[in-house]
C-alpha cells in the first residue's frame, strides 16, 4: 500500500485522516501472468492502481484478439465506458505479466467522491492523464506512418520489452510482419 501512498502524495495534499479513509476503502489484489481482471459483458464496477506489472485492453473480432491499450506501474486504470454507464464492457482486461493492484469498488470511490473535497481534484488529474494519453494515441494513429509510430513506442523500453510482438503490433494497428520489417529497417 506505501507505493499508493507516495503516489497520491505526489498527485495532491491531503491530510492523514482523509488519507486513512482513502486507504480503508482501498484492498490488495495479485493477478496472474493471462488472468482476466475484467471479461467482456461483465459490467465494470472498479478502479485499479497498478503497483506492480500491467494489463492490456483487448476486443476478440473475427478470431482474432486486438489489443487496444496496455498500461503499467503507477497507473490508474477501469473500463470506464462499463463503469459509469454501468454497460457490459466491450473489452476484455488482462494481466500480462505477474501484477500487484489496489483496488478500489466504484461505490467506495463515489464515497470518497463525497465525503473528502481534494480527492475529486485527484480524480480529476488522473484522468485528465488518461485524456491526454488517449488524445496522443488518436493523433499518432491520424499523423504519423506506423514506423513513426513505433518510434514513439520506443520511449517507453517497458512497453516493448513486456508486450508479446502480436500485441504490440496490434496496438500499432499494424501486422506482426509489418512491425518485424520496420524493426529491421531501424535496427
Amino acid at each position: 500500500m506505501e507505493e499508493f501512498i507516495l503516489f497520491i502524495r505526489k498527485m495532491i495534499w491531503i491530510d492523514e485522516l482523509d488519507l486513512q479513509l482513502v486507504i480503508s476503502r482501498c484492498t490488495e489484489r495479485q493477478v496472474p501472468k493471462g488472468k482476466l481482471i475484467l471479461r467482456k459483458g461483465q459490467i465494470a464496477n472498479q478502479y485499479f492502481f497498478i503497483v506492480s506489472g500491467g494489463v492490456r485492453f483487448y476486443y476478440d473480432l473475427n478470431d482474432q484478439e486486438n489489443t487496444t491499450w496496455v498500461t503499467f506501474k503507477n497507473e490508474f486504470f477501469t473500463e470506464i465506458s462499463s463503469l459509469n454507464p454501468q454497460k457490459p464492457s466491450r473489452f476484455n482486461i488482462e494481466a500480462i505479466e505477474e501484477t500487484k493492484l489496489i483496488v478500489i469498488e466504484k461505490k467506495d470511490m463515489d464515497f470518497l467522491y463525497g465525503h473528502i473535497s481534494v480527492w475529486e481534484e485527484f480524480g480529476r488529474k488522473i484522468w485528465e492523464e488518461v485524456t491526454v494519453r488517449m488524445i496522443d494515441q488518436i493523433l499518432n494513429f491520424q499523423t504519423l506512418s506506423a514506423e513513426e509510430r513505433y518510434l514513439e513506442f520506443m520511449n517507453n523500453p517497458e512497453l516493448l520489452q513486456k508486450v508479446p510482438v502480436k500485441q504490440l503490433a496490434a496496438v500499432l494497428g499494424i501486422t506482426p510482419n509489418a512491425l518485424s520489417r520496420i524493426r529491421k529497417n531501424i535496427r
